[in-house]
């Protein structure tokens, strides 16, 4: 091993060894991941929550007033480049840099970003905003949900039930940032409400780096560090992908029309790669193979329920404008509350549920299992809002969307925290946080799936869609239960 695949591999040991001490039952260093986390969760969904607008409002509302057309293909980019991004991020922190030194570098970056949203005006400040918050988020992203998972060893019930309260961290922070930027940007613009962003990254990263050397040595630690003759193919690698999509662009083979196709074909392509590259490597055990091959339904299984669930940023808001009365007793409900009930309703049930797999220990469902309640229960969410066929035209009451969308949040529960488990605890010992980025490409892929699918609501009648979304849901479902003792035999998955 030359000197620097020595220093790379050792990279920023911490100095203080993993901590024994617990609090409510779980290491207290993922209270100190749960609340970087929240924060960043905050800023990244209270940007997310203004963006558009901020597209589209005329020039004098503080806007960029960009065409739909123009405006939708840039947010739709900006998603998709977060979730590819972390596929960078998870390989470098498996080849260069240690998962424990990426997540500062990511919180910095991404305040960056958000700093530059605020005080710049104009396309151009917004170029660099955005840029920045998609390299920085990839570095983030993946590799503080891989620390989470060093935090528990093999201990199989505590590790569910604290990706449990990680995930309620994620909830909270993605229903608290959009209501505080939407009511700053009400108030005072849309650079207050990037500048209120940029303040919970700053809340990250304090919070981050003040305990960041409690956490486990393993983090401070690259696992499968590259050779330094192999890095210029590396970045040749980096540089012909950038090209080739550039190439593309100036071609005019991708554009503003096919631009959530295209992102769904490279997150395919991408997933693909990744499987054979773990499934092939040489450092990969007979064991982890095995387990890998069982983690490829449940992989699917993730991606299809996602794309069920974020039917509620797509099709969902569609019928609130065109079929729901939003006029309750003399006063008219924001429409984007109907949706903001869903990660409110998991931050709610959350702590329950945590309390529930810890008791249950090794007698809870294993993971496939509760993949499958999670889909049969966003199925039931969308077979209710079948009840608006009784409802003519704009009246369908607000409270029916309310209870669709908290029982489509609450079954988040059953498969987000989930399978972050279980992407920390079969990922190969090599391909740790590249595990996790996999997983990761689920959303990427849910978030394309809710655009076709919402694509398919505008040609058919409200009631055919939610059977034919609710009653799928369901039958997957069901077809994973059935098939749940073949996945645990494969990933141990109890």
């Amino acid at each position: 091993m030359t000197e620097i695949d020595k220093s790379v591999a050792t990279e920023d040991r911490p100095t203080v060894e993993r901590k024994r001490s617990e609090s409510l039952g779980q290491p207290k260093g993922l209270w100190n991941l749960a609340f970087t986390e929240l924060w960043e969760r905050f800023s990244f969904y209270g940007l997310q929550g203004v963006l558009s607008f901020y597209l589209l409002y005329s020039l004098s509302d503080g806007g960029l007033e960009l065409a739909p057309a123009t405006a939708v293909s840039i947010v739709g980019a900006y998603g998709g480049s977060v979730y590819l991004s972390q596929i960078l991020g998870a390989w470098i922190a498996d080849r260069l840099i240690a998962p424990r030194r990426m997540v500062l570098y990511g919180a910095v970056i991404i305040t960056a970003g958000h700093l530059a949203l605020a005080v710049l005006d104009g396309l151009g400040g917004l170029a660099v905003g955005l840029a920045l918050i998609v390299l920085g988020t990839g570095a983030l992203k993946t590799n503080i949900t891989s620390i989470v998972g060093m935090l528990y060893a093999n201990n199989r019930a505590a590790r569910d039930a604290g990706f449990s309260y990680f995930y309620m961290a994620i909830n909270t922070g993605s229903a608290v940032g959009p209501l505080l930027t939407g009511f700053t940007q009400s108030r005072w613009g849309f650079h207050a409400a990037f500048g209120l962003a940029a303040i919970g990254m700053v809340g990250a990263l304090i919070q981050y780096s003040w305990k960041m050397r409690d956490l486990p040595a393993e983090a401070g630690v690259v696992k499968n560090p590259i050779a330094r003759t192999r890095l210029p193919y590396a970045f040749a690698a980096v540089a012909a992908v950038t090209a080739f999509v550039v190439a593309l662009w100036q071609l005019g083979l991708v554009d503003n029309t096919n631009l959530s196709q295209f992102v769904g074909v490279v997150i395919l392509v991408a997933a693909i790669i990744y499987f054979t590259v773990i499934l092939r490597s040489r450092n990969v055990t007979p064991a982890e193979k095995r387990r890998m091959r069982g983690f490829i339904p449940l992989w699917i299984a993730s991606l299809l329920y996602f794309g069920f669930l974020f039917q509620k940023f797509t099709t969902i808001s569609v019928f609130i404008k065109d079929r729901v009365d939003l006029d309750v007793g003399g006063r008219q409900v924001p429409a984007p509350w109907l949706t903001t009930i869903s990660p409110v309703s998991a931050v709610l049930l959350t702590p329950l549920v945590a309390m529930l797999w810890t008791k249950l220990g090794t007698r809870q469902p294993t993971t496939s299992a509760k993949f499958a309640i999670g889909l049969t229960m966003v199925g039931c969410a969308y077979l209710l809002l079948l009840l608006s066929q009784f409802f003519p035209d704009k009246t369908v009451p607000p409270l029916l969307v309310l209870v669709s969308m908290a029982i489509a949040g609450s079954s988040e529960i059953f498969v987000g925290p989930v399978g972050l488990a279980l992407a920390t605890r079969i990922a190969p010992d090599r391909f740790k946080a590249q595990s996790v980025a996999l997983l990761f490409l689920t959303l990427a892929g849910g978030s394309t799936l809710s655009g076709l699918l919402g694509g398919l609501f505008t040609t058919i009648s409200p009631g055919t869609f939610f059977l034919l979304v609710g009653s799928g849901a369901v039958l997957l479902g069901a077809v994973l239960l059935a098939v749940s003792r073949n996945i645990e035999a494969l990933t141990d998955s109890r």
